[in-house]
């Protein structure tokens, strides 16, 4: 309690500055206050004295505060909301329905059977397995925790338990292998589709407010597949050797068949929901030709799975990821927007630039500025809270030094998301899989610091060509 008292204390303390220190050159008072507002939230995000949403309420209630007080602002305080009407946040919310739907169904175990059935006859073989069913997943499920931590994880634990690999007498024999992959997987997956991670539509709304660019779900799938691809055929690979499992060869038929026995004959509402999957992929590719947004496409797919009895209004009520990341994140882009309304970041640009002016190296500085959220991306356990810390300083960071703005934006959207392999608490689906025990701090470490330097150097090499040539020819 002293600890979380002093948290608290601590957030409080920061607004009481704004409050009696005046303003810097070229801030007014009020963008002083709300710009104290959002650093207090998103300390508080850090440091959770409480959980995300509380903390993001109370902000939106201190922010209307300090709105109201100054009468004379051309900023009322239910601008502090705008973000619950972002269709960044809507997508964000609908896709989550998706998510709950492959648990519920029992299509996501259906489909890892299936896949160890086919190609999981060695310990390398399943961590492809592992790459198959996330990859598959991936795209309508933004938690890449419910989809490391909540499908695949419970899966592949429980393989390794049947092959005589536990925790305490003997994880070097497939498990240490098997958890320590599921996540660099997941991470590498989540920067693959704007979809497949919750923290990429909020990532890519908070640069937009920068940069004024967009970049539509098709577009990020382009930029970003490729490389994921890339690196899928890698990563299982790269931790089989760090890890060196001891058992090679894996009696997969018979642990597949068990496992689909238990599950039995496919169900009308997994049919369902392949058919309103399929569908909403292809609506989120032809959005532009269909005359549709990726958040009305969403929406309809989120629609129609409850309309026809995919999943139940109970399930959707029961997924917390989803009503937590409607709460947080619509409320991040709401303080977002009025610190932008408020002038902070055109200030801040200002700033940066009669300070930092020397830097203008081109393309080098958006090297410098992603290792550099690589290396920053190591302080935080949470994956949102550093989207909504890092995200708006490194794109204003990029737009004063002169860094190409489409380029740049495309870096620091996929860092987050693999900068977070370098630890085992760089996003939420971590704790889960190393509590499991079979891991140690060491291998988990040395393992994802290569994934990740390997994955920022192929984004170097591979990336910034492909994504000058996708902006070149329209195709963002």
């Amino acid at each position: 309690m002293n600890t979380r008292l002093s948290k608290i204390v601590f957030l409080i303390l920061i607004i009481c500055l704004s409050l009696m220190t005046p303003p810097p050159d070229g801030l007014s008072k009020e963008a002083w206050i709300l710009a104290s507002i959002y650093l207090a939230a998103i300390i508080g995000l850090v440091s959770k004295p409480y959980p995300e949403p509380v903390i993001i309420i109370a902000a939106l209630a201190a922010s209307c505060i300090a709105i109201t007080h100054f009468s004379g602002s051309t900023i009322k305080p239910l601008d502090v909301l705008n973000g619950y009407s972002s269709g960044t946040t809507w997508l964000v919310f609908s896709a989550f329905t998706l998510s709950a739907a492959f648990v519920s169904t029992g299509l996501g175990k259906r489909l890892a059977y299936w896949f160890i059935y086919q190609f999981g006859g060695t310990t390398l073989g399943l961590g492809y397995v592992t790459v198959l069913l996330d990859l598959i997943l991936s795209p309508a499920t933004p938690s890449n925790t419910a989809r490391g931590g909540g499908i695949v994880f419970p899966i592949i634990n429980s393989i390794a338990l049947a092959l005589n690999s536990t925790p305490k007498e003997s994880p070097c024999k497939a498990g240490r292998y098997l958890m320590v992959n599921i996540y660099m997987v997941t991470k590498t997956t989540s920067y693959m589709f704007l979809t497949a991670f919750a923290g990429n539509a909020l990532a890519l709304q908070l640069i937009s407010d920068v940069f004024h660019i967009h970049i539509s779900w098709t577009g990020w799938a382009l930029a970003g597949a490729p490389l994921g691809l890339i690196m899928l055929s890698v990563i299982p690979y790269i931790t089989y050797k760090v890890t060196k499992p001891e058992l090679k060869k894996i009696n997969n038929k018979e642990i597949a068949l068990k496992g689909l026995n238990e599950i039995g004959a496919m169900n009308r509402r997994e049919k369902g929901l392949i058919a309103i999957f399929i569908l909403a992929l292809l609506g989120w590719i032809f959005s532009r030709q269909l005359g549709l947004n990726e958040c009305s496409v969403a929406i309809i797919a989120m629609a129609s799975a409850l309309l026809f009895n995919v999943i139940c209004w109970d399930d959707v009520l029961k997924s917390k990821g989803g009503w937590n990341t409607l709460i947080w994140y619509g409320g991040i882009i709401g303080l977002s927007g009025v610190l932008s309304k408020a002038g902070f970041f055109s200030w801040l640009a200002k700033f940066l630039s009669e300070n930092i002016s020397h830097m203008h190296f081109g393309s080098n500085v958006i090297i410098f500025i992603v290792f550099l959220s690589i290396v920053i991306r190591y302080l935080f356990a949470s994956g949102g809270a550093y989207v909504a810390a890092m995200v708006p300083v490194f794109a204003t960071l990029g737009l004063v030094t002169g860094a190409d703005p489409i380029i740049l934006s495309l870096a620091i959207l996929f860092s987050n998301s693999y900068g977070g392999c370098i630890t085992h608490y760089g996003g939420a689906a971590g704790p889960i899989i190393f509590a499991a025990g079979y891991n140690d701090i060491k291998s988990w470490w040395l393992t994802g610091t290569i994934v990740a330097l390997f994955t920022f150097i192929t984004h170097i090499v591979v990336g910034f060509p492909w994504w000058e040539y996708l902006k070149a020819n329209g195709l963002l």
